[in-house]
């Protein structure tokens, strides 16, 4: 049986193209590997080095408010070193409740605990 025309020309086109699209995939293939390994690869969030030196940078702030301060601005400076313990904590692996506890004593409690916790994971903080 003869072959058609249709897979003559199927055949054709497969044998014209090939190269094209080896090269093409030989060119990109390593672009795409790298782009894989990035991703799985790539960390989340700050450095650990940024976090811990925010965190130094705002505790100085939060000593240095005074009873006169404006309460927003004593509940901001509070609230960046809650924002910035619950990422550090993320970061080295340390269990905390700072967003579920409300602001008072407690959350005091838990603050120092944190900050106890992540000391002993090896952050440099006051």
């Amino acid at each position: 049986m003869a072959p058609t025309p249709w897979a003559n020309f199927a055949l054709f086109a497969a044998a014209a193209l090939a190269p094209s699209a080896l090269c093409w995939a030989a060119l990109r293939l390593p672009r795409l590997i790298r782009g894989l390994r990035r991703e799985t690869a790539s960390p989340q969030g700050l450095p650990i080095e940024q976090l811990a030196a925010d965190l130094r940078r705002v505790h100085r702030i939060l000593e240095c408010v005074r009873p006169g301060t404006p309460y927003a601005r004593r509940a901001g400076v509070r609230q960046a070193y809650d924002v910035l313990l619950a990422q550090a904590c993320a970061a080295v692996g340390v269990a905390h409740r700072l967003g579920e506890l409300p602001e008072g004593v407690d959350r005091e409690i838990e603050r120092l605990r944190v900050e106890e916790s992540l000391r002993a994971a090896g952050l440099v903080i006051p």
